[in-house]
């Protein structure tokens, strides 16, 4: 069924007013104190979950005696980086910090507009857009408060609430259906995922696991040139020529290179120190604080890929002194022991790793794949259900 049709067949006549979101609603005017509340009923920006996950108990309490109180029903918005998607309906009382925003139908409107299809309107990837284009501030964005409240949404049949409320209830059941179908599938598909990832881990330590004296051992020291890069993050530019990799985030942008190779790169501190980010072909740039390994010719470089992918980490937290890792240092890397076997052999167990990862990790391929087009069907049909038609007066407005 096409979307004119389907919805021409739900609203049966009736016609669709399109409303400023602060015609409808508006933000919680009420207050609470910090002390009537707790881990589960203070919602803080930090633990509302991004990508519409809805909320956790929150780490910490409030150090603000007064904040703004949300109820049953009040749609809570993280107001900081709104690309996040950090929103949540309220299904109990409590308070929330400034950097949330609580929105809460009007009075005289709660008998046309119901708050689950408000939700599914401010959760919706249109509203997020919008919110994003009227957002200010570039590395720590935050939604215009005033913009929000210009949001059009749509209203069927306004003028008969008992009908309007009657097509909004629909269009939720038919949401919450696909939500919990898509869930269900989703968390099957990641469980099938995260089983068919222990297997690729048993696999690889069994292909990478060498008797004594089976093969010749070095360190990483003697079989690979190891050094770091030379600029900042705030080098990057948008549409520079040449991949630029940073530590432990996704690739920026430069217009110069320093380094034309195959490399492993892995981050020198931070939250992922240790673990292999990127896998460098090419002309490339790099962060001061990330590190480029290159193999040399008795060395298949997908072979040291996959062996530091596998024990690097482990190896450098057993080795420090202190209890965990921050930062690396060139020296402990040219002592991290790793096997040469044959040429051919590494290149039979690259073979075999590569088609297991395909599996796991690729998103081009295999599971990850399937969930991504699963999330994407329930996309389609909840904006088919969003989508309402507009008047040429609406559409001027």
């Amino acid at each position: 069924m096409s979307h004119l049709s389907y919805m021409k067949k739900l609203l049966d006549g009736a016609e669709v007013e399109w409303k400023a979101l602060g015609d409808v609603a508006e933000y919680s005017q009420t207050r609470v104190d910090a002390s009537c509340l707790c881990a589960s009923s203070f919602v803080g920006v930090d633990n509302l979950v991004a990508n519409k996950g809805g909320r956790v108990d929150a780490t910490y309490m409030p150090n603000t005696e007064r904040l703004t109180a949300y109820e049953l029903g009040d749609i809570l918005l993280g107001n900081i980086r709104p690309y996040l998607k950090k929103v949540w309906k309220a299904t109990y009382s409590g308070g929330c910090s400034g950097d949330v925003l609580a929105v809460r139908i009007l009075e005289n409107f709660k008998k046309i507009v119901s708050s689950d299809y408000l939700y599914y309107l401010l959760s919706s990837d249109d509203f997020f857009s919008y919110n994003m284009q009227h957002a200010k501030g570039a590395k720590m964005p935050r939604g215009n408060k005033a913009a929000i409240l210009n949001y059009q949404i749509p209203i069927p049949c306004p003028d008969n609430p008992e009908k309007s409320l009657a097509i909004q209830a629909e269009i939720v059941r038919i949401l919450d259906a696909f939500t919990a179908m898509t869930a269900e599938l989703t968390a099957e598909l990641t469980a099938e995922l995260n089983m068919r990832k222990k297997q690729y881990n048993y696999y690889r330590d069994q292909l990478l696991s060498f008797e004594e004296g089976e093969v010749a051992w070095m360190t990483l020291g003697e079989i690979a040139e190891i050094g770091t890069g030379k600029h900042d993050t705030r080098d990057a530019i948008e549409n520079g020529e040449y991949i630029f990799y940073a530590r432990g985030r996704e690739p920026l942008k430069l217009n110069t290179f320093d380094f034309d190779e195959t490399a492993i790169i892995t981050a020198g501190d931070g939250a992922g120190v240790g673990k292999v980010y990127h896998y460098a072909q090419g002309k490339y740039a790099l962060h001061q604080r990330a590190y480029r390994i290159v193999p040399d010719d008795s060395m298949h470089p997908r072979f040291v890929y996959h062996y530091i992918s596998a024990y690097f980490n482990d190896y450098i937290q057993k080795a420090s002194v202190s209890s965990s890792v921050t930062s690396l240092r060139r020296p402990m890397f040219l002592k991290f022991p790793i096997p040469v076997p044959p040429h051919s052999e590494q290149s039979r167990i690259v073979e075999i790793l590569e088609k297991f990862e395909t599996l796991t990790t690729s998103i081009q391929e295999g599971l990850p794949r399937e969930i991504e087009l699963r999330q994407k069907q329930y996309e389609y049909y909840r904006d088919l259900l969003l989508s309402f038609p507009k008047s040429h007066s609406d559409e001027a407005a």
